[in-house]
């Protein structure tokens, strides 16, 4: 099959550079081999993300992320959490450093607005260069907005090309609660959402509460999306979307990034533990979760790539049958087989997530 273009709304490319000192210019095989002997990381030796494989994948287009939490005393999670908010900004500052680098390189390319997004578009349709020759567009997003110092810093950072903002990432949260927590958005988090509006922000409803997610579908009225989630009715954590959520989500016009993390997939799966292969979770499983939001929505207008790949994890949580991001290619041969048309591929691979946007900006 010929390889079709596509938009993964989340990876955490900056985060691999900077705190897993990933050259992700270089082939995998590569980057791979340098961490053979590493062990400071449950993933090393075991990276699935870098530049050449996104063009060898056609994945042409990415929501890229700026993360940074503030936990003192450590977080929960490797690398990523810092004791203070002026901590966390530089780090998200080095990141953004990184992305910048990239650009110098040709490597990558921000989309900030519709006429970036077209201009995008239009190279990566034409035939006559090589993918390989092609930069990967990057739409700026912050996963989790802790390292926000206060709101202002928000203005400072759409001013250099912040489109989107998902206030929860895991643990407590400045801003909001997140992953395996419980209540509302803080003071501070209602704040931000209005700051928000003004500026027309994407919010990513992804790592919020319950409570919280409730409480941002009716406080905000700008665009939504949820960037890298799955469905709670097959994996029953709070980390998933109910089936009313995913409704509110609908009815908002919203597109839902189905995520590639195995314990996303299936309720089997313990981090560290499992193996994706003796459990056979395979690429296919994410087409479990598209089928029921599928069915919910009466349409395949609300499902798109958001895998999180590398988010924290490599191979040793991802589907056995895919090796790297390139894989996601795979994908058309197994929605056929599943009964989805040409139509329906074409709206998972790149049309959900670029009709989302031209309305968002236009």
């Amino acid at each position: 099959m010929n390889k079709r273009f596509i938009v993964d709304a989340h990876l955490d490319l900056a985060m691999n550079a900077i705190e897993w000192n990933r050259d992700l210019t270089r082939p995998l095989d590569e980057i791979r081999l340098r961490e053979m002997h590493l062990a400071d990381k449950n993933d090393r030796g075991k990276g699935t993300v870098c530049l050449p494989e996104l063009r060898k994948g056609k994945i042409g287009l990415v929501v890229a992320t700026q993360l940074a939490r503030v936990h003192p005393m450590g977080g929960g999670l490797p690398g990523s959490s810092w004791n203070s908010p002026q901590q966390a900004w530089a780090m998200t500052q080095a990141q953004l450093a990184w992305y910048r680098e990239m650009e110098i390189l040709g490597e990558m390319v921000p989309i900030v607005n519709l006429q970036q997004l077209d201009t995008h578009l239009q190279l990566w349709n034409d035939e006559t260069i090589a993918d390989d020759k092609k930069p990967i567009g990057y739409i700026l997003s912050l996963e989790g907005a802790d390292s926000l110092v206060d709101i202002s810093y928000l203005h400072k950072a759409y001013d250099y090309g912040l489109r989107a903002v998902g206030p929860a990432h895991f643990g407590s949260g400045r801003y909001a609660p997140g992953t395996k927590m419980e209540g509302p958005l803080t003071t501070r988090g209602v704040a931000l959402l209005k700051e928000m509006g003004k500026l027309n922000l994407i919010l990513d409803v992804t790592h919020l509460t319950d409570e919280g997610f409730t409480q941002a579908m009716d406080l905000y009225d700008g665009p939504v999306w949820a960037s890298h989630h799955n469905v709670r009715s097959i994996v029953p954590t709070q980390r998933q979307l109910t089936d009313e959520q995913i409704k509110l989500l609908v009815e908002r016009g919203a597109v839902i990034g189905g995520m590639l993390d195995c314990w996303a997939l299936d309720n089997r799966f313990i981090d560290a533990v499992s193996d994706p292969w003796q459990l056979n979770i395979r690429l296919e499983n994410l087409v479990d979760h598209w089928d029921h939001i599928c069915q919910i929505a009466g349409n395949s207008n609300h499902i798109a790539f958001g895998t999180d790949l590398d988010g924290n994890y490599g191979t040793e949580q991802s589907p056995w049958d895919m090796n790297s991001i390139a894989g996601l290619q795979k994908y058309q041969e197994i929605l056929l087989r599943r009964g989805y048309k040409a139509e329906d591929i074409e709206n998972v691979f790149h049309k959900n997530w670029i009709r989302f946007l031209r309305k968002a900006w236009g």
